[in-house]
């Protein structure tokens, strides 16, 4: 069986990872089939927002460790852990989590661009337990997420947090009693309903724009969202408005 699955849904991709007798635990196999499914999901004009969730009640326990001391590590190139941490799609991901989310598991939560978890989830980055290090992103990404003490605590105690505790930080969007991936597909079938390049050009300045100065964030922004007001979508959304009807998004 494959150790990642890949189905589509009125526009959504799906992906799982499929290995839940390891506590769908990173191997490099999953990594490369999650890769190949973020370029199919960009590539896809009919794909307009990509979920990611694990098989049997788990998240993502992390790095396969037997796989570690084998000398496996599960990285692509030019894509990171998981084929995610270093490159994102330029279509929305949520991350759909249930049980655990630790270690690199984390790291492929907070490289997504929502967070939507089950209420009995749990989050870390234990890696010091281990004597490791959150190097797929999360000594890097998880300060910029959440007050900087805290994510200190967690990184160097390796601690857990809970779904109700990662809300109230501002790192999961929203919290659920049922399957995440349920919660997951009603805000994804919200955000495919508005025009795909004013969803797209949206993530990407509010992606980069951290990075901007006070100088060169209008110019920026300006440069980046390009000719967004004059597409056949932006015509079409105030036409459907005025006209009281649902739009025909063309991504034109």
């Amino acid at each position: 069986m494959s150790d990642a699955l890949v189905e589509t849904r009125d526009g959504i991709m799906i992906i799982t990872v499929n290995r839940p007798e390891a506590k769908n635990a990173m191997n490099k196999a999953a990594s490369e089939l999650i890769a190949a499914a973020l370029d199919q999901l960009d590539a896809d004009n009919d794909l307009r927002v990509g979920i990611i969730t694990g098989a049997g009640g788990t998240f993502c326990s992390g790095m396969d460790l037997k796989g570690f001391l084998r000398g496996e590590t599960p990285f692509v190139s030019g894509r990171g852990f998981g084929g995610l941490t270093m490159k994102s799609p330029a279509k929305p991901l949520i991350a759909a989590v249930d049980g655990y989310a630790l270690a690199g598991g984390l790291e492929l939560a907070i490289a997504c661009d929502m967070i939507v978890a089950n209420e009995n989830a749990k989050f870390g980055i234990p890696e010091v337990k281990r004597g490791l290090a959150a190097a797929a992103g999360g000594l890097m990404r998880l300060p910029k997420k959440i007050p900087p003490h805290i994510a200190m605590e967690l990184a160097l105690t390796g601690d857990f947090i809970d779904a109700k505790r990662a809300y109230e930080l501002g790192l999961v969007n929203r919290v659920t009693q049922g399957a995440a991936i349920d919660a997951a597909l009603e805000l994804a079938n919200t955000i495919a309903g508005n025009g795909p390049l004013a969803v797209r050009k949206s993530k990407q300045v509010v992606q980069e724009s951290a990075e901007w100065s006070e100088a060169e964030m209008w110019k920026k922004q300006t440069d980046t969202l390009g000719n967004l007001f004059m597409t056949n979508d932006a015509r079409e959304g105030a036409a459907a408005f005025a006209e009281k009807r649902k739009p025909n998004w063309t991504g034109s």
